[in-house]
């Protein structure tokens, strides 16, 4: 007995260990990732979706609150790589790691689940875990280069709305996605693939042309994410978005298709309401549509359990309902 308690002790901290280290590598993957595309704001340089928001999220969501130690040391890493390892810095990466922890604590606070197969969790997902924890990264950062001196006062809210806006954005496109990855149990039948395959290319020819069309065709992203999110769900929907967004980004930050011949601040805006929109609609409808069809299924079950009750019932009063067989030969004869 005592060196099964002194094995499992021993993993404990291995484990952790791993998780700490994979954590940190997912993180600063997404970040370098996320540092590819860049969009310049009175002067302040910000990504329009910052992926390592998404993937802390989702690895508290996965693994709990454990997994903050790796979201501080990817963010640090992330960090180190722009810049040199200064006291300031390390408020910088107190943000990034306090938001998505608040996230967390939010989302499990109201029940949560990471299938989101019911509206109130895509809600939460976007009003608490994106829109409302996010605040905290994008003040804290912003509020420490105003208090540096490297940014002015008066660019104060652009910068912060498009740090506050980049964050959520990547909460509300990445973390649906890893929770996706992470709940998927069996693959579709071949008939689905065989959609999945037509809709997967039809995306891939039709995504590219309205994100980089000179015609403002950006609405044709719409249909395909409502074919998506009705026969696919979550996992159709969320995937599409996220390619439309990543083909969006990048057509915004080379400003060619819809974006072309416009401000800086008017790609910002152009872009980021895409996105936004585009994330909602691919998030909700499929929790919606998923609600409903798991509600069904409870109805249908309940039926056919209260069928199976209703023949057990009625088989077993049947011999005694049965009338009483009359004795064979001549009924008795009357004194």
């Amino acid at each position: 007995m005592a060196a099964v308690v002194g094995t499992s002790e021993l993993r404990r901290p291995a484990v952790l260990a791993v998780e700490t280290v994979a954590v940190a590598a997912c993180y600063y993957a997404a970040g370098r990732l996320g540092l590819l595309r860049q969009l310049v704001v009175e002067g302040a340089i910000f990504t329009p979706i910052w992926p390592p928001s998404g993937v802390a999220v989702a690895g508290l969501l996965i693994l709990g609150l454990r997994s903050w130690a790796g979201i501080a040391l990817g963010a640090l890493l992330v960090i180190m790589s722009l810049t040199s390892l200064r006291p300031v810095v390390l408020v910088n990466l107190v943000g990034n790691t306090v938001a998505p922890v608040c996230a967390c604590l939010m989302l499990r606070k109201v029940g949560f689940r990471n299938d989101l197969a019911r509206l109130r969790d895509g809600l939460a997902l976007v009003f608490l875990g994106a829109l409302t924890a996010m605040l905290l990264s994008s003040t804290i950062g912003v509020g420490l280069l105003v208090v540096t001196d490297e940014l002015a006062t008066d660019s104060f809210w652009p910068v912060w709305l498009a740090w506050w806006v980049g964050d959520a954005m990547g909460v509300l496109l990445v973390t649906p996605v890893l929770l996706l990855l992470y709940t998927l149990r069996s693959p579709p039948g071949l008939a689905r693939w065989r959609e999945a395959t037509g809709l997967a290319l039809i995306t891939l020819a039709l995504v590219p042309l309205a994100t980089h069309s000179h015609i403002s065709v950006l609405f044709l992203v719409y249909p395909l994410l409502i074919w998506a999110a009705l026969r696919f769900q979550l996992a159709g929907s969320m995937v599409c978005a996220l390619f439309a967004s990543v083909l969006a980004t990048v057509a915004a930050t080379d400003a060619v298709g819809p974006f072309a011949r416009l401000t800086r601040v008017e790609v910002m805006i152009k872009l980021q309401a895409f996105n936004g929109t585009m994330a909602l609609t691919a998030l909700l409808l499929s929790a919606v549509i998923t609600e409903q069809r798991n509600t069904r299924r409870s109805v249908e079950r309940a039926c056919q359990e209260l069928v199976e009750v209703l023949e057990h019932l009625t088989a077993g009063d049947a011999p005694h309902n049965r009338p009483a067989k009359e004795p064979d030969g001549p009924p008795p004869k009357e004194p």
